[in-house]
């Protein structure tokens, strides 16, 4: 027994704060059902809405200037208001004061109309509701067809709303078209669906669509404050912004995750009882893993890993977390504005600041990658603590060496740079061989002494020919196997070019002769395919024979021997050693040697190159 005059809930439960039939919270009361806050606080009008500004503004328009169309489909992620939405459409569509004021439909809707408590409780018999989920048949839409004939029996419109509607079969979308597309002028339909891609374009071309989007955390922040006061809670901002961090967009999510919070805390809610309650690791602590990274202190973060694990904290969270901690320092770094983000910490916006502020792009670009694959290791691994640790090893060994900028410096002040490209030992190389490349690159680059080549300096008058031969193809000579290879790149025959590298040793060569002989890999049509070539780019015919001799070595040989004979000489060079005592577990793997700058002429015009040094005196 109810007093009189206090409104009733469906289930027959007296509400302690009404407004027009609409429960508007308050803490629940002794003996009273309880509802959970997803349901008791699911908005009833557009003003409602939070982050769907999009969508508000569009039905808006469409409502004022009477471009109603027959059928929306609302998409978005779960627990971002799709059937609420569409309930609201539904009750803006029938909207009706009882003295008559409203005479057609409308958003602006002040107080509850006629139908509207009967329409948010989906008790309206004029607003139909089906889940797709279990009503996949051709059946269900037979029976909706049948009944879209008959006018509404006491609201505006009739109102069909399809949740996941992407879960019909195949005939019963087919069933659907026709009354989808010329339905009567007193029916309306509204398409709920996560899968948007799984609904055929038939339908999508009939209906108006609306994609609502994920859902701020700073702006349901707000929305959990504003009903933590309503429900009396206290709770500590941080809290809140674990809550819409870990609901990732989505409005239901994070009221539930809250409804719980209130629950696991017995009384006020704070931040350490919600990272429990979630799993989460201490965000602190956290950061504080992340600066041992960032300073290549592997004892340190293991005794801080190690301080989480014991107590409780799970090896893919932790390095989850420190994922998003390093995206979010990477956004701190483009964009510093995002360090004002409410929906963060104070220590965590702070320290993110600072951090942003020391690290590179490189740097984080690469502790990103590698906790992206970590994670996926820990996952698969059969012990993931010992996964996660050897994770932040490979992450604090690459933080620990030295920038590209930095070991040149180095270097210089060791009395130059060197040409060797170096890279990591096998131990390393996943994680560190770009770095060190990089840095030897660099500094090889960097060299200011003048270093001959003979390749290089061969290459000018190999291509002189090829390019006498471009502009007068008949008086073309060659006089070296060289200036054949070099002719064979610069016609951009690839094929030609790598089988006279690698299958071909010259035995010897005259203009217009070529004598040669095969490697057993050589390809068998390479001899008549040379004679045809060479007539081709030198306007003459060439004589192409196969010999007994062994000729010269083929040219890649040649380049091998020469390679290893650089290695040697460089690693027995003073500086390469200072080099990889200063970097453990490096090796030379290239060397390179750069063109001859060209010398400047003194005063009288002279070369210096043929000006005696003291030691020619």
């Amino acid at each position: 027994m109810t007093d009189a005059g206090t409104p009733v809930t469906p289930s027959g439960d007296p509400e302690s704060v009404h407004q027009g039939g609409f429960d508007l919270g308050g803490p629940p009361q002794a003996g009273k059902h309880y509802r959970v806050l997803a349901r008791k606080y699911r908005p009833s009008s557009f003003e409602d809405l939070i982050g769907q500004d999009a969508v508000v503004r569009t039905v808006s328009n469409a409502f004022e200037t009477g471009r109603i169309p027959q059928a929306w489909i609302l998409t978005g992620v779960r627990g971002v208001g799709k059937t609420t939405t569409a309930r609201i459409l539904a009750r803006a569509l029938n909207y009706e004061l009882p003295d008559g004021s409203a005479k057609g439909p409308t958003i602006h809707m002040p107080v509850p109309g006629v139908h509207c408590q009967a329409i948010m409780e989906s008790r309206h018999m004029d607003v139909l509701e089906m889940d797709a989920a279990s009503h996949t048949g051709v059946d269900d839409v037979r029976q909706i067809n049948d009944s879209v004939r008959y006018a509404p029996a006491s609201a505006r419109y009739k109102v069909y709303i399809i949740d996941e509607v992407h879960m019909l079969s195949t005939a019963a979308f087919n069933a659907f078209l026709k009354t989808l597309e010329e339905p009567p002028e007193h029916a309306k339909f509204v398409f709920a669906t996560t899968e948007i891609r799984k609904v055929p374009v038939t339908v999508l071309s009939r209906c108006q669509r609306f994609d609502l989007r994920r859902v701020e955390a700073d702006v349901l922040m707000k929305h959990l404050g504003n009903i933590a006061g309503k429900e009396n809670v206290e709770v500590e901002p941080e809290a809140l912004g674990i809550i819409a961090r870990a609901a990732e967009g989505s409005v239901r999510d994070s009221l539930s995750l809250f409804d719980q919070a209130i629950a696991h805390a017995a009384g006020p809610v704070r931040a350490d009882a919600v990272r429990q309650m979630l799993g989460l690791a201490d965000r602190t602590r956290v950061i504080d893993l992340f600066d041992s990274l960032a300073r290549g202190d592997i004892a340190s973060a293991f005794r801080e890993f190690r301080e989480q694990y014991d107590t409780g904290a799970d090896p893919i969270v932790v390095l989850s977390d420190l994922a998003e901690f390093v995206n979010f320092v990477t956004r701190v770094k483009i964009v510093p504005a995002t360090a004002d983000n409410v929906a963060f910490g104070e220590t965590e916006r702070v320290r993110a600041r600072d951090f942003a502020s020391k690290l590179s792009m490189r740097i984080l670009s690469r502790m990103w990658q590698m906790l992206l694959k970590g994670i996926t290791e820990v996952q698969a691994a059969t012990r993931p603590a010992a996964a996660a640790e050897m994770v932040l090893v490979r992450i604090a060994y690459v933080a620990d060496m030295p920038t590209p900028d930095e070991a040149i410096r180095m270097l210089d002040q060791n009395g130059g740079a060197s040409p060797v490209v170096a890279s990591s030992s096998a131990s390393a190389r996943a994680t560190s061989a770009s770095t060190v490349s990089s840095m030897s690159s660099s500094a090889a680059r960097a060299s200011s002494a003048p270093r001959a080549s003979a390749e290089a300096s061969a290459r000018p008058q190999m291509m002189a020919p090829v390019a006498d031969a471009q502009s007068a193809p008949a008086a073309m000579k060659i006089a070296s196997f060289p200036e054949l290879v070099a002719l064979a790149g610069e016609k951009r025959d690839l094929m030609i070019k790598g089988a006279l590298e690698a299958h071909v040793r010259l035995v010897r060569i005259e203009d217009g002769r070529l004598e040669l002989a095969l490697e057993p890999t050589a390809p068998r049509t390479l001899v008549n395919d040379l004679s045809r070539k060479l007539e081709q780019w030198t306007g003459r015919r060439w004589t192409v024979i196969v010999s007994n001799e062994p000729g010269q070595p083929t040219l890649r040989s040649q380049n091998e021997v020469q390679k290893n004979q650089r290695e040697r000489a460089a690693e027995a060079d003073p500086r390469v050693q200072e080099v990889l005592a200063r970097f453990p577990g490096t090796k030379v793997i290239e060397v390179r040697k750069l063109a001859p700058e060209t010398p400047e002429s003194d005063v009288n015009g002279e070369d210096p190159a043929e000006t005696p040094d003291n030691d020619d005196l």
